[in-house]
């Protein structure tokens, strides 16, 4: 397969404004990563992540800036690895990330970055305090795309994003940030943010020195992958089920995921799981709670957890435990009965 040329020319024209900051040539860097002078001309063309990550990749190296002219003072080539190598010792997700943000915010005044946790969701705040408006987009795009990369490499894992906003209007280019942000993508926000689920916070960092050795040759790479695991997928399959916020066919639960029906299956089986298992299980769970603790008739019951008669429910429910509804709920009334598990 060809690679697909997505990253618009206006990130590589920050790039160049960088070097013409200063007072350097990249002749050199465009080059090396085979973008040819015309293209530069094409006003609305675009370029491979690849071609982006190697000319990113020099410039950062030749101009001693890994923040490419976007602060008031340089941040030197290597300051992206202390920062990571800072967080390596971190017992999960939430701490590493905290280090990192914390630490970046010693670098330099012209940002503060945050994370703060509400209602389940993490988000990451990037507030501003000076910023060129000739860079300002690529440098709230960039940092935010980096954290997300960083904290998917560390626990090893694609972490979903619930929205990705922006304090500028919708660009011209709007389509190339539902690749670079999976996910909802709001524009005219009060500041840049990142919203996830906050149990990410708590995976256990899967990395370390040795890994982040193993990553130094091509580091860029994190701002532009896309990890196909998602370790939380279970978890978050049968929080939507439960919530019965969305259908439970696998493409309304794809959809709400923002992954392919095919990849769900995939990556559930990966994890040990199936999706008709999920299914029960949250079934069950729903069904002998209303058994336990109502007197609803059951066919509303069997309705309320998606059979579509009594007769069905019946024998779903005696697979799963062993007893009828009507029995499980008897059994209930007398204090005989264990929490409900499938069979």
């Amino acid at each position: 397969m060809n690679p697909v040329s997505a990253t618009p020319l206006s990130f590589v024209r920050m790039i160049l404004l960088a070097y013409e900051r200063y007072g350097a040539d990249p002749a050199g860097a465009l080059a090396k990563a085979q973008i040819a002078p015309d293209l530069l001309q094409q006003p609305d063309g675009a370029v491979t992540s690849r071609q982006f990550q190697v000319l990113a990749g020099e410039a950062m190296r030749e101009l001693d800036d890994e923040a490419l002219g976007w602060f008031s003072r340089r941040l030197r080539w290597g300051s992206y690895v202390m920062l990571l190598r800072a967080s390596l010792t971190s017992p999960n997700l939430g701490v590493a990330l905290r280090r990192w943000l914390r630490h970046h915010n010693l670098l330099t005044d012209d940002i503060a970055l945050g994370l703060s946790v509400a209602d389940g969701q993490a988000t990451v705040t990037l507030t501003e305090r000076r910023l060129d408006p000739a860079v300002r987009e690529f440098c709230l795009v960039t940092l935010l795309r980096n954290i997300h990369g960083i904290s998917c490499w560390l626990v090893d894992s694609r972490i979903a994003l619930q929205e990705t906003a922006f304090p500028f209007a919708q660009p011209a280019h709007a389509a190339v940030y539902p690749v670079l942000f999976p996910g909802p993508v709001r524009f005219a926000a009060v500041q840049a943010e990142l919203r996830f689920d906050a149990h990410y916070l708590a995976l256990p960092l899967r990395r370390d020195d040795k890994a982040l050795g193993a990553l130094l040759p091509q580091a860029l790479a994190l701002v532009v992958r896309q990890y196909r695991r998602d370790r939380l997928l279970v978890q978050r399959v049968r929080m939507l089920l439960q919530s019965q916020a969305v259908g439970a066919n696998a493409d309304a639960l794809a959809d709400a995921l923002h992954v392919s029906p095919r990849t769900l299956h995939r990556q559930l089986q990966e994890e040990g799981a199936s999706l008709q298992a999920l299914k029960d299980e949250v079934r069950l769970e729903q069904a002998s709670e209303a058994l336990r603790r109502t007197m609803r008739p059951i066919k509303q019951v069997a309705h309320a957890v998606g059979f579509g008669n009594e007769k069905s429910f019946a024998r779903a429910f005696r697979q799963w435990t062993g007893d009828s509804p009507a029995e499980y709920r008897r059994k209930a009334a007398l204090g005989l009965g264990a929490e409900a598990e499938p069979r």
